[in-house]
């Protein structure tokens, strides 16, 4: 259901179980459940999406996370998962959503992208550039200056989509008071 869950200490298949049914009322899909512990106390974090692809975060609005949350929390305090006191935290994954599975790299085919590997690829750790989905063999592939790698998932040690302004259609602005760099000048 998750693509990434981190739940030590918790009744895995009971959350999920509780979970599920207020998900699905709100047509919505679930990214991240981590169970953490913060300065101020014990965490559930719940990342949410609409559950029929779209853009990272779409549709879920403020109000739908207020919702889901209220939702969540009556669910999860009636069975009595969750002993003692903790914080539910509901949101959205965010225009730069974490990328776990193959299914998310084949979703976000044609989206700009930061892959952090385990090792060294044309000389680096961290590549820029656009998803090109994945290959029969589960690859992630990703364009990066023309050049198209074929990477495996587990040579992946994290992924997230990136934002392009440009393509976007925000380049920098050019600073008040700066002009361009003379050109031709001899």
């Amino acid at each position: 259901m998750f693509a990434y869950e981190k739940l030590p200490g918790l009744p895995r298949d009971r959350i999920l179980e509780a979970i599920e049914p207020v998900l699905r009322a709100h047509g919505l899909a679930g990214v991240e459940l981590v169970w953490r512990t913060d300065g101020q106390g014990r965490v559930l974090q719940v990342t949410l999406e609409a559950s029929e692809g779209g853009e990272p975060g779409g549709g879920v609005t403020l109000e739908v996370c207020s919702k889901v949350s209220r939702d969540l929390s009556t669910a999860l305090d009636v069975l009595e998962l969750i002993d003692g006191k903790y914080r539910l935290e509901v949101g959205s994954p965010g225009l730069e959503r974490r990328l776990y599975t193959a299914a998310d790299y084949r979703r976000f085919s044609g989206r700009s992208a930061k892959l952090k590997l385990a090792s060294a690829v044309a000389g680096q750790y961290v590549l820029l550039g656009k998803l090109n989905g994945v290959d029969a063999e589960d690859r992630v592939l990703i364009v990066v200056d023309g050049v198209e790698h074929a990477l495996k998932l587990e040579d992946v040690r994290s992924g997230q989509l990136a934002i392009d302004w440009q393509e976007m259609g925000f380049a920098p602005r050019q600073r008040a008071g700066r002009r361009p760099a003379a050109q031709g000048r001899k």
